[in-house]
């Protein structure tokens, strides 16, 4: 029986979350990298968007990280290819509101910044809560984290696979703890890619905290991202137990 052949290429997969310090780390990525750090995007409308990924990854064999706001799991598999992921998560309140202002100072008719544009942050909250699609203000975090399950239990319990899932593979990080997360990826890459190291980096940055949010509009967006706050905490105590705290 022959043996499988151990990986020939590394690449590091950072799954961009809007609003959610990915600027920066693509900074790091772009400091590291340099030509061979490239990003893209792809159709979101699709159950999975990987097997798109996975061309691309595999057409741009120099590269040796990619980076995304629109790719979705379940995670690539190419023979030959080992592959990194790297993700962020936020307050989910704290990311909506930098949404918000993100959208509202951006030049484009796109129709989250038009929506941005016409009203304050609550009218944006409840036009987009009205959309039953639109996972912009409803558990975003966690939806995006459940596509790396391929298992058929509920969205919440999906999303729990993909915390697991991407810890165990490649670095799942904190906003709240940005330098901490680098600390941990550079810690990951070092066997693979020696010379990568940290720089200070923040990109892209707004105040979010400046806009006013009523008693009211906080409790209906924690109970629209409920999930997305237990998702937070369930990462927050698996960082805790990995650093023996």
């Amino acid at each position: 029986m022959s043996t499988p052949k151990p990986p020939q290429r590394t690449v590091v997969l950072h799954y961009h979350l809007f609003k959610n310090a990915g600027t920066s780390l693509d900074q790091i990525l772009k400091h590291n990298f340099g030509t061979t750090w490239v990003t893209a995007e792809f159709d979101t409308g699709l159950a999975s968007n990987t097997p798109d990924v996975e061309n691309w990854i595999v057409q741009n064999p120099e590269a040796c990280a990619f980076s995304s706001h629109t790719m979705k799991g379940p995670l690539p598999l190419i023979e030959g290819v080992k592959i990194i992921p790297v993700l962020l998560l936020r307050d989910p309140v704290s990311r909506i509101r930098s949404a918000y202002q993100f959208e509202r100072a951006q030049t484009s008719d796109s129709w989250g910044a038009q929506l941005a544009k016409q009203h304050d942050f609550e009218g944006y909250v409840r036009a987009r809560l009205e959309r039953v699609k639109d996972r912009q203000c409803r558990n975003f975090q966690t939806h995006r984290l459940a596509s790396f399950s391929q298992n058929k239990q509920p969205e919440l319990m999906r999303a729990f696979d993909g915390v697991r899932l991407i810890n165990a593979t490649g670095v799942i990080g904190l906003v709240s703890d940005f330098n901490g997360t680098i600390q941990l990826l550079s810690k990951r890459l070092r066997t693979d890619f020696p010379d990568f190291h940290w720089v200070h980096a923040r990109e892209n940055s707004s105040k979010s905290n400046s806009i006013l949010v009523s008693e009211n509009l906080n409790q209906l967006l924690r109970e629209k991202n409920a999930d997305d706050l237990v998702v937070l905490r369930t990462l927050r105590d698996l960082l805790q137990t990995q650093r023996g705290e």
